[in-house]
Order: C-alpha cells, then structure tokens, then sequence
C-alpha cells in the first residue's frame, strides 16, 4: 500500500467512528520538540489528518498529547521522555509506539523519513524489515503477526 492508501484506508474506520479525532498542529510540534527528530511523514499525516493514535493493531498505536491514554501511557512524546530503555540501548529517535503485551512494543524510527520499524523485547532489540506503511498495511490486511515479529533474528541486544 501507497501512503495514500494507507490514509485512506484508516479515514474508512473513522468514518465508522471507532478512532478519536485528529491531533492538533501543536500536539504534534510538542512531541517533534521532545523527541527532537520531526516525525516521518506519513505519521505526521495520520496524526494531523485521520487521528491522533488509535489506528494499527487492536487498540491501535500511541497518539501524541491529547489522544487517548492506553494503559498507563499518554503519548510517545511522554513514553520518549520517560525513556524506552534505562540501559540506553535503543538509539535517539526510536519512538515505542504500539504495546504488544508482555514488554513487547514496536518502534518506529523517526531518524528514517519512511519510518522504519524495530521491536524490542527482554532486552533485544532488532529492525522488523519493514516501514510504517508497511507495518500499517499489514494490521489493516491482518497480516502482521506478533508470532512473526518474535521468530526475527535480533541484530543487537541491549545490555
């Protein structure tokens, strides 16, 4: 899928009224200030044009300030700032931004304008060898599984 269809694709399930309204132009500056990387475009999109977080699998991914709170996270500026790592090991720009249970989360790469997505879990961390669109097309088609992001070989451990 296109980011276009991407977009479009997600504008469908807010027209059925299962995803919170856009994000604000300054919501977004915020956690581009926080973060200090700009976020890839296409999320940057979806945010300001189709909703701020709730899209992607199950509950859907993180917003930034003002979406809504998904367990005990605000948005990716807060969890960014909290840091994804105490060790450190994730590098500057990788933004947790979708909780898969059990200290698995998926992560884009906001350093990569098409968003590269990485994982990490237990203490490893490894690229998913895909990108936000991508990563989106494939919980909108159903076929990006938790199983497959876990059978990857990790590229770095986190120490």
């Amino acid at each position: 899928m296109t980011d276009d269809e991407v977009v479009e694709a997600l504008r469908t399930v807010v027209l059925e009224g299962t995803l919170p309204p856009p994000a604000t132009p300054e919501a977004v500056a915020e956690a581009e200030e926080i973060i200090r990387f700009p976020l890839p475009p296409l999320l940057r999109r979806l945010y300001l044009e189709v909703a701020n977080g709730g899209f992607g699998p199950r509950e859907g991914i993180l917003g930034v300030s003002g979406g809504p709170v998904q367990g005990n996270f605000r948005d990716i500026a807060e969890l960014y700032q909290d840091g994804p790592d105490p060790s450190g090991g994730i590098p500057a720009g990788q933004v947790l931004i979708y909780d898969w249970g059990c200290t698995i989360w998926s992560l884009v790469d906001f350093g990569d304008p098409a968003g590269a997505m990485w994982c990490t879990h237990d203490g490893e961390h490894w690229p998913q060898g895909i990108n936000l669109a991508e990563w989106l097309a494939g919980t909108l088609t159903g076929t990006l599984e938790l199983d497959a992001l876990l059978e990857s070989e990790p590229a770095s451990q986190i120490d």
